[in-house]
C-alpha cells in the first residue's frame, strides 16, 4: 500500500520529465483498493470531502465517508445473499449513485465485475451472461426483462418481479469484515469488447492493473486532490472507469458526473461553470459539438482538458486555446489497458499527436510485417520486465494473436517523429471508431443478413462532421427484391431492432461488393471511396 502511495505522490508532484524518468509501477502483492485506498486512506483521512457528485434529473452528494459506508453496506448484504470471492457481478446500471456503491461493494468482496451498458439488447445481454460465466447480476428495474431464464441471482434496483430488491441493502451493517486477503493479480474486471471475429473479446483486468495501473491516466489527465473531474461517457465501457472512478480517485478528487438523456452542449457549459469544474475529459466528438457554440462567451474555471476515443482535431485545440486560454489534450488507451501515450500537463501539444508514451510505458512500434521496431509501425508493449502495470491479464478464453513474440500488439498503426512524439494512422483490421464506440463490422454484417432481403452485406466506416464517423452498409440485394427507398428503410428498421442503438447502421448503399479472386469482400476498397464522398444531413438513414 505504502508503494502504491508513494509512486502516486510522485506522479502529483513531478514534472513531465521527471515523473517519466522516476516513476516505477508499485510492486503490489496483496491489495484492495476498495477497501485500502477508498476506505482507509480517502475516507479515512478526507472524510468530509465529496467523492461523487451528479447533477441532472436525479442529483446526489456523497462524501468519501459515506460512500465508504454505503458500499460496506451492499458489501455485507451481498455476501448475505450468496455473493462469493472470484464470482461474475453483470453490473448494468446508468450514471446513478448505486454503480459507484455496487462496484466497490464487488472489489471489497473480491467478486469480478462485467460493466454493462443499459443500451444493450437482450441478444446482446444473454450472450454477456452465457459468456461471462455470470453469477448475479444488478440491474435498475425498467431493465429486467432483458434478462431470460437463468441460474443467477437477480438484484434490481426499483421494483421488478422475482428480483431481490437492492434498497434492502441499507439495513445492512456498514462494516464490512472481507472473508480473507485480495491478491493483487486476482481478477476485478471483465470488459467485453468488439474484435473483427464473431464474438466480442473478453478483458481480464485485475485488482491491480486497472485500480493502479490508472495512475498513468491520473498523470495524464492532472487532476489533483480537492478538484472537482467531470468525464463525459456512458457506464459500461472501460473509458468510464478510467475517468468517472479510478483517476480522479486516486487523486482525491470529486467525481463529477453530467446526468443526462439528451446530450445539450449549453447545459453541459452550464454544468461546467456552475459546479466548478477544474478539469474535464470528453471524446473529440463532444468537443465538435462545443466549438459549435459561442465558447468565449462562458466563463470557465477550467484549469485542464483532455481527449480519448478518437483522434483529436487541431482545430478544437486552436478553437477551444483562443476561447479559454487553456490546451486540450490529447490521449491514447484501450479497454486493455490504462491510459499508453497522452501529452501530461506543462508538454508542449503537437496539434494531431498523440504525445509521447505515459509514466511506465514503453512503446515499441513494430512492422506488422516483418516485425522491426521503427518509427512507424503497430503500437506494441513488451512483456518483459518492462510490462507495464496496466495492461490487462489477457482475453478469457486465451490472447492468442495480441500477445505473440514478446509484445502485446494493440492492433493500431502510429508514427513517431524525431522528439517522440507519436501520432495516430489507423487500425491494422476493419474495426472503427464512431463517436467514442468501437464498432465490428461482423457483428453488424451478421445482423443485416439476417434480413430476408440481404445477399451480401459489407460494412464500413463513412465520414461524419460530428461523429468522426458513422457505420455505412454496402447491400447487395437477394434475388427478387428491388433496391430503392422502401427496402433501405425496412433493413434500416431491422437493424433498429437488433442493434444497441450506438452500433446502427446509418447509411446504405445497394451495388455488387468488390471481392477478391478467392471470394473475400475487399472491405478496404470500399473504405477508400468514403472520404471522398459527401453527404447531406437529410440522407436515408442519417
Amino acid at each position: 500500500m505504502s508503494d502504491f502511495r508513494a509512486a502516486r505522490d510522485l506522479l502529483l508532484n513531478a514534472d513531465p520529465a521527471t515523473a517519466r524518468r522516476d516513476f516505477r509501477w508499485p510492486e503490489l502483492t496483496e491489495f484492495n483498493w476498495a477497501l485500502d485506498w477508498f476506505d482507509g486512506v480517502l475516507a479515512a483521512e478526507t472524510p468530509d470531502a465529496v467523492a461523487l457528485k451528479i447533477v441532472g434529473d436525479h442529483p446526489a452528494v456523497y462524501t468519501f465517508a459515506e460512500l465508504s459506508a454505503r458500499s460496506g453496506q451492499v458489501a455485507t448484504w451481498l455476501h448475505r445473499q450468496g455473493v462469493r470471492r472470484g464470482e461474475r457481478i453483470l453490473l448494468m446500471l446508468g450514471n446513478q449513485p448505486e454503480l459507484w456503491e455496487a462496484l466497490l461493494a464487488a472489489m471489497k468482496l473480491g467478486a469480478v465485475v462485467i460493466p454493462a451498458t443499459t443500451l444493450l439488447t437482450a441478444k446482446d445481454v444473454a450472450e454477456r451472461v452465457e459468456r461471462g460465466g455470470v453469477a448475479h447480476v444488478i440491474a435498475n428495474a425498467e431493465d429486467a426483462g432483458k434478462f431470460g431464464p437463468g441460474e443467477f441471482t437477480r438484484i434490481a434496483v426499483g421494483d421488478a418481479y422475482n428480483w431481490l430488491p437492492y434498497h434492502e441493502a441499507y439495513d445492512a451493517p456498514a462494516a464490512f469484515e472481507p472473508d480473507g486477503p485480495t491478491r493483487a493479480g486476482d481478477p476485478l474486471l471483465l470488459y467485453f469488447t468488439s474484435g473483427t471475429t464473431s464474438q466480442p473479446k473478453l478483458v481480464e483486468h485485475t485488482h491491480a492493473s486497472y485500480p493502479a495501473g490508472h495512475l498513468s491516466t491520473m498523470h495524464w489527465i492532472g487532476v489533483r486532490p480537492g478538484e472537482v473531474h467531470l468525464n463525459v461517457s456512458s457506464p459500461g465501457w472501460a473509458k468510464h472507469a478510467w475517468s468517472n472512478v479510478f483517476a480522479p480517485w486516486n487523486a482525491g478528487a470529486t467525481v463529477l458526473v453530467h446526468d443526462y438523456r439528451r446530450f445539450s452542449a449549453p447545459a453541459l457549459l452550464e454544468v461546467l461553470r456552475d459546479e466548478r469544474v477544474s478539469t474535464f475529459c470528453a471524446p473529440p466528438t463532444v468537443w465538435r459539438m462545443l466549438i459549435q457554440e459561442d465558447l468565449a462567451a462562458w466563463k470557465l474555471p477550467l484549469r485542464a482538458a483532455v481527449a480519448a476515443g478518437e483522434p483529436l482535431n487541431p482545430e478544437i485545440i486552436d478553437q477551444v486555446r483562443k476561447a479559454w486560454g487553456i490546451t486540450v489534450r490529447d490521449g491514447y488507451g484501450q479497454t486493455e489497458t490504462t491510459a499508453q501515450i497522452g501529452n501530461p500537463p506543462g508538454e508542449p501539444v503537437k496539434p494531431g499527436s498523440m504525445g509521447r508514451p505515459l509514466p511506465g510505458y514503453e512503446i515499441a512500434l513494430l512492422d506488422p510485417h516483418t516485425g522491426e521496431e521503427g518509427d512507424d509501425g503497430e503500437i506494441c508493449l513488451p512483456l518483459d520486465g518492462r510490462r507495464p502495470l496496466g495492461l490487462m491479464a489477457g482475453y478469457v478464453g486465451g490472447s492468442g494473436e495480441a500477445m505473440r513474440d514478446g509484445y502485446y500488439h494493440t492492433g493500431d498503426v502510429a508514427s513517431r517523429d524525431a522528439d517522440g512524439y507519436i501520432t495516430y494512422v489507423g487500425r491494422t483490421d476493419d474495426v472503427f471508431k464512431a463517436s467514442d464506440y468501437r464498432i465490428s463490422p461482423f457483428e453488424l454484417e451478421s445482423v443485416l443478413l439476417e434480413h430476408e432481403a440481404v445477399a451480401e452485406a459489407a460494412v464500413v466506416p463513412a465520414p461524419d462532421p460530428v461523429r468522426l464517423a458513422v457505420p455505412k452498409a454496402y447491400v447487395t440485394p437477394a434475388p427478387g427484391f428491388e433496391p430503392g427507398e422502401e427496402l433501405a428503410r425496412s433493413i434500416f428498421e431491422h437493424c433498429r431492432r437488433g442493434l444497441a442503438p450506438y452500433k446502427r447502421v446509418r447509411r446504405l448503399e445497394f451495388g455488387e461488393l468488390p471481392k477478391t479472386i478467392s471470394g473475400k469482400i475487399r472491405r478496404v476498397e470500399l473504405r477508400v471511396r468514403e472520404p471522398r464522398r459527401e453527404y447531406r444531413e437529410d440522407d436515408l438513414g442519417s
